[in-house]
């Protein structure tokens, strides 16, 4: 056992501090009766961490279990290089060695840089000596592939940019039913002005000026472009996939035909096919980069004939 992973665990049972949090409203098992692997999906940068540390609050704040019971590890830190073959054998072991015990709760935040992740959580869960929890890169941790890579063993919670309740909770806004009717009301519109000025974003709701935002921003978008789709799908079409990138960002909340973006495309002359801009479409759905809702209907072949409706995830 290595003294890098004595000291990866000693430091979360005896120094890391749960930082500050803006209590987040996604649905979620009780921890304790977690039964099978949970994985935290969602957008880059939009609180995943942060909500395991909501849910490890929740477990020792109020339901009385000690810290050393419980592991983080975030799977990025740089003393991971110094670890054998078996890092989360290692983790376990330096675990047992300083408390006397195994934990009963693993959260392993940014899992796929442990090598072999599947395997290695589904050993894990084999065992039933633990509650696991996962988390991870979107370049790397699609919700599809969650599914596929745990068989059958997960549930999946979507972690979003905040909602208007939380920025309101973010801003240190109490808003109560009776505020509706009196002068208060005032300093909610401007918070919801604000809300789609800035977006739910944490990291860009936190920035103090426009110029701030917009870099940040423009970080995510690089990042989810380069890294979650263009690499990740070795995509050729640069142009096509930029393309309707920027119209999921200008169109928000319109219709979208495949059809008629592909002519469009063609017309400006881009060319590509409707199967291009079909896959292109799922790959952003994946990526949580937008979000798409169908028009109803009884057929499931009339649904997919139809156009449908795209969104961020966020306002802005």
């Amino acid at each position: 056992m290595s003294e890098a992973a004595k000291a990866i665990v000693g430091e979360w049972l005896e120094q890391f501090s749960l930082p500050e949090l803006v209590i987040r409203d996604a649905e979620h098992p009780d921890i304790s009766k977690l039964t099978e692997i949970l994985a935290v999906v969602g957008p880059r940068r939009s609180g995943k961490t942060f909500f395991f540390f909501q849910l490890i609050r929740e477990l020792t704040e109020k339901q009385g279990i000690p810290r050393d019971r419980i592991l983080f590890v975030d799977f990025e830190d740089y003393r991971m290089a110094y670890l054998g073959e078996d890092p989360a054998g290692e983790l376990l072991s330096a675990f047992e060695q300083l408390t006397g015990h195994g934990p009963e709760y693993l959260f392993l935040d940014e899992v796929q840089q442990l090598p072999n992740w599947s395997r290695v959580v589904r050993t894990l869960h084999n065992r039933r000596a633990f509650k696991i929890l996962i988390s991870g890169s979107n370049s790397e941790l699609l919700s599809r592939e969650v599914s596929t890579e745990l068989r059958g063993r997960c549930l999946e919670v979507a972690m979003f940019p905040f909602s208007f309740s939380e920025f309101l909770r973010f801003r240190e806004i109490e808003v109560n039913p009776s505020m509706i009717h009196t002068s208060a009301k005032g300093r909610i519109l401007g918070a919801f002005e604000d809300y789609l000025s800035r977006g739910g974003f944490p990291g860009v709701a936190a920035c103090d000026s426009a110029m701030e935002r917009r870099r940040v921003l423009l970080g995510y978008y690089q990042t989810t472009y380069y890294k979650d789709i263009l690499e990740r799908y070795d995509i050729r079409a640069k142009e096509t996939l930029s393309s309707m990138m920027r119209n999921a960002v200008d169109q928000a909340g319109e219709m979208f035909s495949i059809s008629a973006f592909t002519k469009t495309l063609t017309q400006r002359g881009i060319e590509c096919s409707k199967r291009t801009v079909a896959n292109y479409l799922t790959y952003l759905e994946e990526a949580f980069f937008v979000i798409l809702t169908e028009k109803f209907a009884y057929s499931q072949r009339q649904r997919t004939a139809n156009q449908v409706k795209c969104y961020c995830p966020s306002p802005r």
